[in-house]
């Protein structure tokens, strides 16, 4: 029997095609490496990691990072997530702003061997120590998530086409499990955020009158609805003694919790003054000191306080900066409330006024925030102060709750579908038959 020659020209081919399979089967294993070592992770860190570990031993490469980007129209270059993995003991690389742009706008890999000489990044400085940068994108239905980058091929070698093949498919094959992994931890940030917001809503709830004054010859109420989970409105009933009780509204400045926490400093300010006997006009003076100096310059607070004397039925009230209050008279005449001074906070000091007032039987003041007269409906036109006043004109025998509920039910009328944008905040203190 005749043993066939085989040529040197088949023995090449047979030893490329023995090395192509060998480089397939490593391949295969990298990838089931890969798939399982990232397939039960939910840790988008702990993810990236294990991605470029095993995107560094694919390939060689002496470091690897990993940049999530978002595709925004006004931020289509911002970094959300940045991880570096190193197999050498150089400085880590930072991901040169000008292949994330390339990568953005090509949505291809991306191969330099030398860096320094490459004409599509020309006038771009470059580490002194990178040789060479392997980059692909990382793409979810066709939108760029992220980009996997390898630096420097050991033993001074290049980047081949075969690597770049292999780093793309670890790419196509990492990106949505690290994308997962990042809208689980949103979902979580988010649900624990919620959970916060609800507790310090509650904190906020329970700050707020449990109920309102009993006080003969008087019907006195409040409420207050937030636009957000938590609100930046105050309203408060203090009792000084048997003949005397504060009343006040504020209004501070921003929203969530920073006035959460602004107003909830406001009402131990207002509660320990009061307590210790002061005038109105010295209430509001150490009010506004202590808030000016605990808190930044941008902090600040409208507000509305005053000592109702039910034995002499004098209202003695200050109002710094705030929406001017409504007194009606039991002939349907009205008064505003607008001296007392600036709004607190903004200066060390201020000379605020205290101004006296008789109450009348059948006087009937309404104090509330701006989210009543400012509510906006769909057009954008507000409540008003003209609605507003006719409404109370039109409704000054029923009681203080009563005047509350008409009021909020006018305003969410008006508003329609438009949101609410600020907090809707209101107390009414009427002066009736004994």
């Amino acid at each position: 029997m005749t043993t066939p020659i085989v040529g040197n020209d088949q023995v090449h081919k047979l030893e490329q095609e023995n090395q192509r399979l060998r480089r397939a089967v490593e391949e295969l294993s990298i990838l089931n490496e890969l798939a399982a070592a990232i397939g039960a992770v939910n840790n988008s860190e702990e993810v990236i990691r294990k991605i470029i570990s095993r995107s560094l031993r694919a390939v060689g490469a002496e470091q690897g990072v990993i940049t999530l980007v978002d595709e925004q129209p006004n931020q289509p270059m911002k970094t959300l997530i940045r991880t570096q993995v190193s197999s050498s003991d150089h400085s880590q690389f930072h991901f040169n702003q000008a292949l994330l742009g390339w990568i953005i706008l090509n949505k291809k890999p991306l191969l330099v061997n030398q860096p320094g000489s490459d004409e599509r990044f020309r006038g771009v400085t470059w580490d002194s120590s990178v040789r060479s940068v392997l980059c692909v994108p990382m793409l979810t239905r066709s939108a760029l998530k992220g980009v996997l980058a390898v630096y420097n091929k050991k033993e001074g070698k290049d980047f081949t086409e075969d690597d770049q093949r292999l780093l793309a498919i670890i790419a196509a094959q990492s990106a949505q499990v690290v994308e997962n992994a990042r809208l689980y931890e949103e979902e979580r940030s988010l649900i624990k955020m919620q959970e916060e917001f609800k507790l310090a809503s509650q904190i906020q709830t329970d700050l707020l009158p449990k109920e309102f004054p009993k006080v003969a010859g008087y019907d006195i109420a409040g409420a207050t609805f937030p636009a957000r989970t938590i609100g930046g409105d105050y309203f408060d009933f203090i009792p000084i003694d048997d003949q005397e009780i504060a009343v006040c509204l504020g209004d501070v400045s921003g929203k969530g919790l920073p006035a959460a926490l602004l107003m909830a400093n406001l009402q131990a300010s207002l509660r320990s003054q009061t307590h210790n006997g002061n005038s109105v006009k010295e209430c509001i003076s150490r009010c506004n000191r202590q808030l000016y100096q605990s808190t930044s310059p941008e902090k600040f607070a409208t507000l509305f306080y005053g000592i109702l004397d039910t034995r002499t039925h004098t209202l003695t009230y200050c109002n710094a900066g705030h929406e001017p209050p409504f007194l009606m008279r039991a002939s349907g005449e009205f008064a505003r409330f607008n001296e007392g001074g600036t709004m607190i906070g903004i200066m060390d000091s201020f000379p605020f006024q205290e101004i006296p007032v008789p109450l009348a039987v059948g006087d009937t003041l309404v104090v509330y925030s701006d989210g009543v007269s400012e509510a906006m409906n769909a057009d954008m036109e507000q409540f008003g102060e003209t609605r507003l006043t006719e409404l109370l004109q039109n409704n000054l025998t029923i009681s203080a709750g009563a005047l509350i509920e008409k009021l909020v039910m006018a305003v969410r009328t008006h508003a329609g579908t438009a949101p609410q944008y600020d907090d809707i905040t209101m107390l009414v203190v009427k002066r009736v038959p004994a």
